[in-house]
């Protein structure tokens, strides 16, 4: 996952002696202008901190009071985080000659051994506050306040996620911190605790530590954190019963026949993805994502999604959204996807957002003739989920650039031999054979074959309803009324469609397909739905002569399967 900014804290991290070395500071200088934000975490008082650091201009935010104050020294401003420290707090603390002491604005700071007079004056003055120690100090602060909290404000302002940062710290009131971001540095120095649970340990102490983990960064950015496995994605188990995942970055692509279950995968990775607290940006030709209550839905079935809108909602790490294109006709939608990929791009250059393209229905953003997607192509498509029932309709560059292959079902052999075959590569050797509720994951950067036993998601997919309600199928899948003397010609592009010309058609041409059981052919071959397809079939055989009881009773299954289309009218 691509970081974004760096969360550091100041005594013992970037300072020994309360000081930072010049070479720290050319160091947080390069970080800057490599494009990362930089956030310091410090249980100084601020204007202690800028007398000993004249160059804290350097950082995006400074989280001061071990979270009680947030200063944002580009823009000359702070902000109270927590409360300020009660009277009869410090009146039981001056009864008590606790010494040294220092007040901020949030925060009461003594020194060991005054941590047990600290908590007999808490006890003694009756307020909910709490003590925090870091390496000697003794800091008393209100409830809820410490790093953690104060660097999701700083977060929330500077329109960051917690996952796109590494937090590095060396003593006991850094552990918050390190536990918020979504990756953990400790310097040399820390403490014990610290350093068992971070994820890099440097060589090198306080700031010559910190020089060390951003010259490695520096150096190659995805080394630092392609070891840490915490935000992989849970595909599912393998034959032994172990475990297996998606790495973030990833390019993978999730292909089935239909009825296989791959739309049921794709709606379960979607769930892992954004209860882990991934942005997500889903594309959405067929309107099926909506009733995930984690993601905001853009455009329907008359209006294409605001690319604006999406923009905005997508700077608040707290938003993913789901982009519904059955407002957008089949031929635009390669140049609206394109946009879409370059608004991606766009924000995870600045913000390593959103931490997943999901795009369903791939084949029309990337069609086989001359898709406008190849220069991203080209460069990996960073953390895209792609999902298509065919292979041969996706271009074969982005094909092969795919890291993941993922077929689904009882035929997902055939199918990744077709992708295989799309994509101009060698197939994998020895690939096994797979029942209705299994898939089978091809790592191409590992060579490895799985067979994966799937879980059922949580939100149970109802597959293509808002497509084949109010979407636009093709005129291959269409409905066309045209009458015992084929005198007409009245498309029906999906149900909503096909009830309103039903309601207007002349009993002799609405009778003609009836018994001729058009309608349950269409249900089944077009509409893919083998129970709405058995009931039509069943009023064609009981009401083939009554038009108006056949056309009421059609059109009662039409609604009561997909909840009344708009627009439809009563026949």
């Amino acid at each position: 996952m691509q970081l974004a900014a760096f969360a550091f804290d100041y005594d013992g991290t970037l300072a020994h002696d309360g000081r930072v070395a010049d070479a720290t500071v050319e160091a947080l200088r390069r970080l800057k202008a490599a494009g990362l934000r930089l956030l310091l975490l410090t249980g100084r008082e601020l204007p202690h901190l800028q007398e000993v650091f004249p160059r804290y201009d350097l950082f995006d935010a400074i989280v001061a009071e071990n979270g009680g104050l947030l200063s944002r020294p580009a823009l000359h401003e702070e902000r109270l985080l927590g409360a300020p420290p009660p009277a009869e707090l410090l009146a039981a603390l001056y009864r008590r000659r606790v010494e040294p002491i220092s007040v901020g604005r949030s925060i009461i700071a003594t020194w060991e051994p005054n941590d047990a007079a600290a908590l007999e004056a808490i006890r003694e003055s009756g307020v909910e506050w709490q003590i925090v120690f870091n390496k000697g100090a003794v800091m008393c602060l209100p409830p809820g306040v410490n790093k953690a909290s104060g660097l999701r404000a700083a977060l929330d302002a500077l329109e960051l996620s917690p996952l796109n940062v590494c937090g590095v710290g060396d003593a006991e009131n850094d552990h918050a911190m390190l536990a918020a971001c979504g990756y953990r540095a400790a310097v040399a120095n820390a403490i014990p605790a610290l350093r068992a649970e971070a994820d890099f340990v440097t060589q090198a102490r306080n700031g010559a530590g910190v020089v060390e983990l951003i010259e490695r960064f520096l150096a190659q950015p995805a080394g630092l954190t392609g070891s840490v496995r915490r935000h992989d994605v849970l595909l599912g188990c393998d034959a032994r019963g172990e475990r297996v995942f998606l790495p973030p970055g990833s390019l993978v692509y999730v292909s089935g026949a239909s009825g296989s279950g791959k739309s049921r995968l794709t709606t379960l990775l979607i769930e892992r993805m954004l209860a882990h607290g991934l942005q997500l940006c889903v594309v959405d030709p067929e309107g099926e994502y909506e009733r995930l209550p984690e993601l905001v839905a853009l455009g329907d079935a008359q209006s294409a999604p605001s690319l604006e809108e999406a923009t905005r909602l997508l700077q608040r790490p707290q938003h993913s959204v789901a982009l519904n294109l059955l407002g957008i006709a089949l031929e635009e939608r390669p140049r609206y996807l394109a946009r879409v990929m370059k608004l991606a791009e766009d924000l995870r250059v600045r913000s390593g957002r959103p931490h997943w393209l999901v795009i369903d229905e791939a084949h029309h953003a990337m069609p086989r003739e001359a898709h406008p997607l190849l220069e991203s192509a080209a460069r990996g498509l960073p953390g895209t989920l792609l999902v298509s029932a065919s292979p041969r309709a996706v271009d074969p560059e982005v094909l092969a650039a795919v890291q993941i292959v993922i077929t689904v079902g009882e035929q997902a052999s055939a199918i990744l031999a077709e992708y295989c075959q799309a994509a101009q590569l060698a197939a994998p050797p020895a690939v096994p054979r797979t029942r209705r509720d299994e898939a089978i994951c091809w790592n191409r950067t590992r060579s490895e074959v799985q067979v994966i036993a799937l879980d059922t998601p949580r939100t149970e997919h109802q597959r293509h309803i808002r497509k084949y309600a109010q979407g636009t199928l093709g005129a291959d899948k269409s409905f066309h009324f045209r009458g015992p003397h084929q005198a007409l010609n009245l498309r029906a592009q999906n149900l909503s469609v096909f009830l309103q010309l039903a309601a207007g058609v002349d009993d002799e041409t609405w009778l003609f397909h009836l018994q001729r059981g058009d309608y349950a052919r269409w249900f089944r071959e077009a509409i893919n739905d083998a129970e709405l397809a058995d009931d039509a079939g069943g009023i064609e055989r009981e009401l083939g002569t009554d038009a108006a009881a056949s056309r009421a009773a059609i059109r009662e299954l039409v609604n009561r399967r997909y909840t009344a289309p708009a627009g439809a009218q009563s026949p």
